[in-house]
């Protein structure tokens, strides 16, 4: 799914939509889509996630979340629309 683009100001500007990655992914990608999301390298996250794990015990429990709530991007899926395994 592209995509949906939104004029502001006479510009033409594309709206982001937080995905896991199919190609940068360690684990089940989430860190690879939060990279790619906010534009940063996705070490910064995983090693968020480590550190957050460490201490408290949060960190898993939000890459958990993550992991059940954000959708797998488009690249994940073949053309019969059946999930390629990883």
């Amino acid at each position: 799914m592209l995509p949906r683009r939104a004029t502001v100001g006479g510009m033409n500007t594309e709206t982001r939509t937080l995905t896991r990655s199919s190609t940068d992914c360690k684990l089940g990608g989430v860190a690879g889509g939060l990279g790619a999301y906010f534009g940063v390298d996705p070490v910064l996250f995983r090693v968020g996630f480590a550190v957050a794990t460490l201490l408290s015990g949060a960190g898993a429990l939000a890459y958990l979340a993550l992991l059940a709530f954000v959708k797998p991007d488009d690249q994940a899926t073949a053309a019969s629309g059946t999930p390629v395994a990883a």
